[in-house]
């Protein structure tokens, strides 16, 4: 039986979620399967590593710490920026914004200061994830070369 390692397309049902609350903040169920490229970053880091070595048909729970997810969240990524800054866009909180240097979540309007944090929105949390493996194939050369894996009848970019 195929088991989940580096170099394998692993396909997977998921719903992650905030071991605090309890809310969802992804879930594949209800849509296509995730199909990932395993050993080449495509995954955080913590996720891929709990799945290592499963085969189809398991399911496993596991919860992460932020350093195996998507960090600490950096004092530093929270940045006050001149609403001009902001071109014809009028910025309110909750916005998520694409900037130079990746995305930015509004955070405060101030009086010409727009309060911007440049942390993943899972920065400094805890995630849950509750995983079903479908699949696991061997990857194509071309999906090893590309880093990523293709869908049904070849890549999809």
């Amino acid at each position: 039986m195929t088991t989940i390692e580096e170099n394998k397309v692993a396909t997977v049902h998921y719903t992650g979620t905030l071991p605090e609350s309890g809310e969802t903040f992804d879930t594949s169920i209800g849509r296509e399967p995730l199909a990932f490229l395993v050993g080449h970053r495509q995954m955080i880091p913590g996720f891929e590593r709990e799945l290592m070595g499963k085969s189809v048909g398991e399911k496993v729970t596991f919860t992460l710490p932020p350093e195996d997810a998507y960090g600490d969240h950096d004092p530093n990524g929270v940045q006050n920026v001149p609403l001009e800054m902001f071109g014809g866009i009028t910025p309110e909180v909750g916005m998520v914004l694409m900037s130079d240097i990746g995305p930015l979540t509004v955070i405060e309007v101030g009086d010409g200061v727009i309060t911007v944090d440049f942390n993943h929105k899972l920065a400094g949390k805890s995630l849950t994830f509750d995983v079903e493996i479908i699949e696991v194939r061997d990857a194509s050369e071309e999906e090893i070369l590309h880093g990523h894996a293709h869908g049904p009848g070849g890549y999809q970019h």
